[in-house]
């Protein structure tokens, strides 16, 4: 399904302003490598909540990253912000950032095993959290990890992809293993995911019977929910499009986690 119209304007995700919020840094492993991430949720939470996988973009995990995690638990879900890296690994530039997130890319079953290792660290934490009711979303880089990770048969509730890369090396051969619903918000001018990958997206997903939406919103490149982003005319900050954006998430995950 694709959508490409003007949209109502809605909420950005407020600042978290309530009960403190919590951030515990989270070690787990894969062989030898050790992975630190970062569980985000609100201390008066008391009821099971959704659980959210959250990759960040290329930066990997920030303060920026923990910041919008806060943002997106808010006072009812669980965030937890993947290291696909490894610890102590933490790109100070884009070059960097570049560097380390090309590695990942290169290896399509690392980057499905880091992701599925994220998930089962996230799950089996004693946050009160829902097993039942689970996301991922991923912005940038992270994006096209929670798509890629949806390609690995996980088992999810739904998929949110905020500028992600589409492309993948077994697209068509892997579309229709995944799970849940599957939402994409793509900037319709985005330079570093043209609209070719987006066709190519499109054809494969309409050959599998997965819920998914394609939205793109038109003026609007890469990175358009990062305030930091400032190439001109490739990777910008929309905040338009980046309170839409969020209002799709939100829609959903009412849609699917309070029936």
């Amino acid at each position: 399904m694709k959508i490409v119209f003007p949209l109502l304007s809605s909420l950005l995700l407020a600042p978290t302003s309530w009960a403190e919020l919590v951030k515990k840094t989270i070690s787990y492993h894969d062989g030898d490598t050790q992975f630190d991430g970062v569980l985000v949720f609100d201390d008066s939470l008391k009821d099971p909540a959704p659980a959210i996988l959250m990759v960040p973009n290329w930066m990997g995990v920030t303060e920026a990253s923990i910041e919008k995690a806060g943002q997106v638990a808010g006072q009812d879900r669980v965030v937890f912000v993947a290291d696909m890296y490894g610890a102590g690994v933490r790109p100070q530039n884009a070059q960097e950032a570049g560097q380390q997130a090309g590695k990942v890319r290169a290896d399509r079953d690392l980057m499905r095993r880091r992701a599925n290792l994220a998930l089962e660290t996230l799950l089996a934490q004693k946050a009160p959290l829902d097993k039942s009711r689970t996301a991922a979303i991923g912005f940038c880089f992270g994006g096209g990890t929670v798509l890629e990770l949806g390609r690995s048969g996980a088992d999810l509730d739904a998929i949110v992809s905020f500028h992600g890369d589409l492309v993948s090396p077994t697209l068509e051969r892997d579309a229709d293993k995944m799970k849940g619903s599957v939402l994409v918000l793509h900037g319709a001018a985005d330079p570093f995911v043209p609209q070719e990958d987006v066709t190519a997206f499109e054809q494969a997903m309409l050959t599998t019977e997965v819920d998914w939406q394609l939205v793109q919103f038109s003026n609007t490149v890469h990175s358009f929910t990062d305030p930091e982003a400032k190439m001109e005319g490739k990777a910008e900050y929309n905040e338009t499009t980046a309170k839409r954006a969020f209002r799709y998430m939100d829609d959903l995950f009412a849609s699917i986690f309070e029936k």
